[in-house]
């Protein structure tokens, strides 16, 4: 489903409705151009996840790197440093 930005308003409910209930994205256009996507929870848990993965196999390559070169390795994630997901 594409909505305008200006049918979002209108069409909102029907939009959640096919997110939930059928898995479907929903784009959100604004003069022609896609400005944002609309997503199932599940789908978005996924995405979480892809992103963490990443970023621990960027962390570990980081981390090998720097032992290569005989130098102590220190890492900092968002989550030891006290942000939470929500807030990236």
């Amino acid at each position: 489903m594409i909505l305008s930005s200006t049918d979002v308003r209108n069409k909102l409910p029907e939009a959640l409705n096919r997110v939930i209930y059928s898995g479907e994205r929903v784009e959100i256009t604004r003069h022609g151009k896609v400005i944002g996507i609309i997503i199932s929870k599940e789908e978005a848990e996924l995405l979480d996840a892809l992103e963490d993965e990443r970023d621990a196999k960027e962390a570990r390559k980081v981390e090998a790197r720097a032992r290569a070169k005989g130098e102590t390795p220190v890492l900092y994630s968002k989550a030891s440093q006290g942000v939470s997901k929500k807030d990236r």
